[in-house]
């Protein structure tokens, strides 16, 4: 076999090693990323208040994105802000609507599900999207 051939063949073999180990990330990222999941006919994994959410953030946040990233929760509080899409509970948990809902206003308590997606260490705040109102 000639030489150009055998580097050939390692590089398809190194590309082909890599591809398999790489795949299962990449599905991952997907999955959780495009969309694909239908997060309002999963149940909760969790059902907290805003303020004690927030809260486990603040003490451990390490331990609190293994708990709760990606997973969906229901928060209750109240609502201190409507921006659209946009709502922030007690100013500490910003969720983001899918749809706005026009029939959200400053000062009600409700309800809210939705995904984990990240803690604003600068801000003080967890965010979370594909939100909807839990009934």
């Amino acid at each position: 076999m000639s030489k150009r051939i055998k580097i050939i063949l390692i590089i398809i073999g190194v590309l082909l090693v890599g591809g398999y180990f790489t795949m299962p990330i990449v599905k991952d990222y997907l999955v959780n990323n495009m969309g694909k999941r239908d997060l309002q006919s999963e149940e909760p994994a969790f059902t907290l208040k805003s303020k004690d959410f927030v809260a486990e953030f603040t003490a451990k946040e390490t331990e609190a994105n293994k708990k709760y990233l990606e997973k969906p929760v229901v928060i209750s509080g109240t609502i201190s802000s409507v921006n659209g899409k946009e709502v922030i509970l007690d100013e500490v948990v910003v969720c983001g609507f899918t749809v706005a809902d026009a029939s959200l206003k400053e000062g009600q308590s409700v309800l809210i599900k939705g995904r984990v997606v990240g803690y604003d260490d600068l801000m003080g705040s967890v965010n979370m999207d594909q939100c909807s109102i839990n009934k």
